[in-house]
């Protein structure tokens, strides 16, 4: 059972989590109205799409941030994300996608967030952090404990456990922001022989794409499963249309889960 610590939230953090809750439980206008068309790839791109052909022996799904704050409905942060992974159906995207790659063999690595308490002393943040840090997001007690980790909100949601849990998947160290600089993600699946990476998980603006951004420049094939990612919607934007629009400019593959299982049940 979560627990939502609600207590100690800066004023303006709890004002931007309310007027969200409301937005979605009231019926009222979202963010997202006509994000089908939002969403929509150009009619006439500009640019050559990402040529990018999966080769299970030589890839991996990285899944980011797979944890109860972000999936679960009582997670801390579901009022700001909960619109977003509904309505991409991340949850069931991300199932399909486990079950796929464990049945082709493929390397599985999850690229998980957790802080600790001297996280919370941080003297430099933007305002994703404080945001983060105000509510508890990911909180554990400390690196070399579960004490009160199963369950929580830094925990894997349990519709996945069977798959990160098996033995088999790798669990890196976590990364403290949005990319894998700091984390052993990198190391571990070059220790694998993974030349492509296949992303999926949260938040699409953010963690998503620096993981994208940081693989790419240090020379993988990457690509984006384009509905088993999910972002914030706010004020300040759409983050799943902002990650979007920079998955089309970047990416080697920008994929649906539809067409990445059909890649990896082929081979």
């Amino acid at each position: 059972m979560l627990t939502v610590k609600m207590s100690g939230l800066r004023a303006t953090t709890a004002a931007v989590v309310t007027g969200v809750v409301i937005l979605m439980g009231t019926g009222a206008p979202s963010y997202a109205q006509a994000t089908a068309d939002f969403y929509k790839d150009p009619d006439k791109p500009a640019l050559t799409k990402g040529n990018m052909k999966l080769d299970v022996s030589k890839a991996a799904l990285v899944v980011i941030d797979p944890q109860n704050d972000f999936m679960n409905p009582k997670g801390l942060a579901w009022p700001v994300v909960g619109e977003s992974v509904t309505e991409h159906q991340v949850v069931p995207h991300l199932t399909q996608l486990f079950e796929a790659a464990k049945n082709a063999g493929m390397v599985v690595a999850i690229s998980p967030h957790h802080y600790y308490k001297w996280d919370h002393t941080w003297k430099v943040q933007g305002p994703l952090e404080i945001f983060q840090h105000d509510i508890g997001v990911f909180d554990r007690k400390g690196p070399y404990t579960l004490d009160g980790f199963e369950g929580s909100g830094a925990d894997f949601l349990g519709d996945f456990k069977k798959y990160i849990e098996d033995g088999k998947t790798i669990i890196a160290s976590p990364h403290k922001l949005y990319g894998p600089q700091v984390n052993d993600l990198a190391f571990q699946l070059r220790k694998q022989g993974v030349t492509q990476i296949v992303l999926a998980g949260m938040l699409a603006n953010m963690c998503v794409e620096s993981h994208l951004r940081e693989f790419l420049e240090e020379g993988f094939e990457v690509a984006v499963v384009r509905d088993a990612v999910a972002a914030p919607k706010l004020p300040e934007g759409d983050g799943n249309l902002s990650a979007l629009i920079n998955f089309r400019y970047m990416a080697n593959g920008l994929w649906t889960t539809e067409d990445t299982v059909k890649m990896m049940q082929t081979q």
